[in-house]
């Protein structure tokens, strides 16, 4: 399915994506993940003018009206916002990618999330459950968690969103042939670990870069949304907003999702 959406943005949400593209060259204008109203559509897309739509912009996503793929548009759920709709694309997906696709989760593992205090932590809490975690350990990114996460027993797969020299405790929380899955978009940068970590109970590593795997290939978006969409129909998925910005305060929003104080997803309408 080729051709573009045309997009009345009503709501921006912020990410890495928002930062990383903001640091090109001028002009610009930044902004990924957006909620609003159909202009126009291409036929054949399923959509039409008026449709409430999320979507993902490769340019642009922080102005009055944005196109987007229309592999990349997918229908606004009834029950959200377009302030809670905005946080859903890029946070959600990356969980999703980070549980399911990278780390394999099967019904009733045990997960443990680090990080779980941002907008992608939370949404990896609520992703894990809905797709059939048993045990879930949500912990802060500066927490003292190894102790209280092995006394409730060894972690089947570990999501962390934090990185630095406490990775080891993740890796330390984990059982034999556990999984342990970074995800470098969200601020995780494994420090340096000795290999006979891995090799005494067959751990596994692996880096979840949820925005190169998804933009490198066709289909890839739809494929992880069909997954996510009855999570989200349902309430097992629900978006946390910490606060929603008008567009003059675009500064002081992406300075405060720089500082990575926000709990939640930081929005701007517009």
């Amino acid at each position: 399915m080729g051709g573009e959406v045309t997009i009345r943005v009503r709501a921006a949400g912020l990410s890495h994506l928002t930062l990383s593209r903001g640091r090109a060259e001028p002009p610009l204008v930044p902004g990924a993940e957006v909620a609003g109203t159909v202009l126009a559509a291409p036929r054949e897309s399923g959509f039409a003018a008026g449709d409430r739509v999320l979507a993902l912009c490769r340019r642009g996503g922080l102005a009055e009206v944005a196109v987007a793929d229309t592999e990349d548009t997918f229908a606004l759920p009834a029950a959200l916002s377009f302030e809670r709709g905005a946080a859903v694309l890029v946070d959600y997906l990356t969980a999703h990618f980070a549980v399911v696709e990278r780390g394999g989760l099967a019904v009733g593992e045990s997960v443990l999330v680090r990080g779980a205090e941002r907008g992608a932590g939370i949404a990896t809490v609520q992703v894990a459950r809905a797709f059939g975690a048993g045990r879930v350990a949500a912990v802060e990114g500066g927490e003292d968690f190894r102790a209280a996460v092995r006394a409730g027993g060894l972690i089947d797969l570990a999501v962390d969103l934090v990185g630095g020299d406490s990775f080891v405790d993740v890796l330390r929380c984990l059982g034999p042939e556990g999984r342990a899955v970074a995800v470098p978009a969200a601020g995780a940068d494994p420090a340096g670990f000795r290999v006979n970590r891995l090799l005494l109970n067959n751990i596994d590593v692996v880096a979840a870069d949820w925005a190169g795997w998804a933009l490198g290939g066709s289909g890839r978006l739809a494929n992880a949304w069909a997954e996510l969409a009855p999570h989200l129909n349902r309430g097992a998925l629900d978006p946390v907003v910490e606060r929603v910005h008008g567009l003059e305060r675009l500064p002081h929003a992406l300075a405060a999702f720089a500082e990575g104080t926000a709990r939640g997803k930081l929005v701007v309408r517009l």
